[in-house]
């Protein structure tokens, strides 16, 4: 009887150690504006500069750096609404404004180009034109 209790309560333990913390990154700086970011070019290069890995990060900053190579690869799959939003137009933008940062940061996390063109054709899908 006590064996079967203990068994219980072990199984209970390694399910709540098993068990994925949160699947959704931190909300913190969801209320960031991302428009005003990316329109400033001092505070667009001081993110560029941070997640690029040539400057100093802001905790936002350093919150990006973290998670970006991750959210690229799973097209943004642990976002909240909010960062899945905030990343498709900061990438549009870089895109339509900025294709040089754009193009830094491609070869940064995405070398090979694997997820580029899923977010160059969505782009393209939205009406931004991408020089070759």
């Amino acid at each position: 009887m006590m064996s079967t209790k203990c068994l219980i309560v072990l199984c209970c333990v390694v399910a709540v150690a098993l068990a994925r913390p949160n699947d959704k990154y931190t909300d913190k700086y969801d209320n960031l504006n991302i428009q005003e970011i990316l329109e400033n070019k001092r505070l667009l290069k001081a993110y560029v500069d941070c997640v690029l890995g040539q400057g100093k990060c802001s905790p936002d900053g350093k919150e990006l750096k973290e998670h970006l190579q991750e959210a690229i690869e799973t097209g943004c799959e642990k976002c909240t609404e909010a960062q899945e939003k905030g990343a498709y137009t900061a990438i549009e933008y870089l895109i339509k404004n900025e294709l040089d940062i754009w193009r830094q940061l491609a070869a940064k996390f995405d070398p090979e180009g694997k997820w580029r063109k899923t977010y160059e054709d969505r782009a393209r899908a939205n009406g931004i034109v991408i020089p070759e």
